[in-house]
């Protein structure tokens, strides 16, 4: 987990990083055929040089030699005759440069029986170490380098005597990696600040789009449509949502045309019905009927309710949360009602002051019902508010938890309202949280002995 934090989460930072990580993989492979071309050309001028000091210049070599643009080679060695190959033990040798050593000392008749060519410090090495003191300046004209590489080429003649002679070359890891790095990065600013002026032209448009998303989402005013903008597919995209956006908004506003005359059709009979159980004689079924009138409007206001939590139309305004809790709480205590207000924060959050209040009047509702008493207490948590109401009761099942949040949702199975009401109190408290961006849980609190004491329900709200 903690790699894939490293992994950027925008789509610039991902493109961005795909090319630059593209282009460091293109330039490690472009430097290793650079490096695979710059070794064999040295290898080649330590073949020719070792040749050249071995068998002799011609004098059409001695008139190529003069001609030649490149940089004056110091003057050669002489040649060394032992009865041993110089090589110590510590050496390393180049198999690549042996083989073609042999094959141009071959080609032109030399007596070669075995040809050995390894590399060596030059400063353990007391010719070379006087040859580099006397001749600086023809070195430096060779290699860039503080120190030049020495090669030693011998070769076993069928007399066994060993024929040695020492070749200086260029080190080259420097003068080609300075170039390649110094590429590398002028690509680097050049083609990656390219592509993010692009990539974030690209984006602009999709992070207008994620926020008029966001914007529809979370209930917010709206004004007009998103204008295209970005290439053709992020215009298309675009076009789509404002279409899918408008047709959403006529059905929302459709539903709200039927909600508003289903409570009108049904709110008039039932208030004439109220009317009318009047005449009945008997006051015990004048009782029932007109508790059951009740109920029905309960229901129906619930039902209302929730299905407009989703497009409210009192706006959002600066509320002293603790203020806000403490009035629900004191209608209780008005009641009669055994509800306990604890320690609370002083919390001002941007809210729907009507809504919240229905939410919290439900929780409270519910624990009164179910659990006995109530407590309730408001805390600052980070930057969140924490709302929690505590009962008594028996609390939920665990598997039963998620789904009592489901409209029609209860323990028991009636419904009536001595005993539990609609079922949509929970469902309700969860929508209006979900509306102000926050959330709903129920977890069961349990003893010191593991048994269950009681249910928490806990509303979660951002403070910005």
């Amino acid at each position: 987990m903690r790699d894939l934090r490293l992994w950027p989460r925008s789509l610039q930072g991902q493109v961005l990083l795909a090319i630059a990580l593209a282009l460091l993989v293109a330039q490690t492979i472009s430097a290793v055929l650079i490096w695979k071309e710059q070794s064999h050309r040295r290898e080649s001028g330590m073949v020719s040089s070792a040749a050249f000091r071995l068998l002799g210049p011609m004098p059409s070599e001695r008139r190529r030699h003069r001609d030649d643009d490149e940089r004056p080679l110091p003057p050669p060695f002489r040649l060394e005759r032992t009865s041993q190959s110089l090589q110590r033990p510590d050496e390393a040798r180049l198999p690549r440069v042996e083989h073609e050593l042999a094959e141009v000392l071959n080609a032109q008749g030399f007596d070669a029986a075995e040809v050995i060519v390894f590399e060596r410090n030059p400063l353990t090495d007391r010719p070379s170490l006087q040859f580099m003191q006397r001749h600086r300046r023809e070195l430096a004209a060779i290699s860039r380098e503080p120190m030049p590489r020495l090669v030693i080429a011998s070769v076993r003649q069928s007399s066994g005597q060993w024929l040695s002679t020492r070749v200086f070359s260029e080190g080259g890891e420097l003068r080609v990696l300075a170039p390649l790095v110094g590429q590398t990065i002028v690509l680097y600013f050049v083609l990656v600040g390219a592509m993010a002026l692009i990539l974030r032209r690209m984006a602009r448009p999709l992070k207008a789009l994620t926020r008029r998303v966001e914007d529809f989402a979370g209930n917010r005013a709206l004004d007009g449509q998103l204008q295209p903008d970005g290439p053709e597919d992020i215009q298309g995209l675009i076009i789509a949502h404002n279409a899918m956006e408008a047709r959403i908004a006529a059905m929302l506003d459709e539903k709200d045309v039927m909600l508003g005359a289903i409570g009108h059709d049904l709110k008039t009979p039932l208030a004439a019905l109220r009317v009318r159980i009047e005449a009945v004689e008997d006051d015990v079924e004048r009782g029932r009927m007109a508790a059951t009138i009740e109920d029905i409007n309960r229901s129906l206001d619930d039902i209302l309710s929730l299905a407009r939590v989703g497009r409210p139309s009192d706006p959002v305004e600066p509320t002293e949360l603790s203020a806000l809790v403490a009035d629900v709480i004191g209608e209780f205590e008005d009641m009669g009602e055994p509800v306990e207000l604890g320690d609370t924060d002083r919390v001002v959050l941007p809210v729907r002051a009507t809504w919240m209040r229905r939410a919290l009047r439900n929780l409270v509702s519910n624990a009164l019902r179910y659990g006995e008493r109530a407590r309730v207490t408001l805390a600052k948590e980070g930057r969140t508010a924490v709302l929690r109401i505590e009962d008594d009761g028996p609390g939920i099942p665990e598997n039963e938890i998620a789904r009592m949040m489901e409209p029609f949702t209860r323990l028991d199975a009636s419904r009536n309202s001595g005993t539990g009401g609609t079922g949509l109190g929970l469902t309700l408290a969860r929508a209006i949280a979900d509306q102000h961006g926050g959330t709903l849980t129920l977890a069961n609190r349990r003893g010191g002995d593991g048994r269950i004491t009681g249910l928490d329900a806990t509303v979660r709200l951002p403070l910005g």
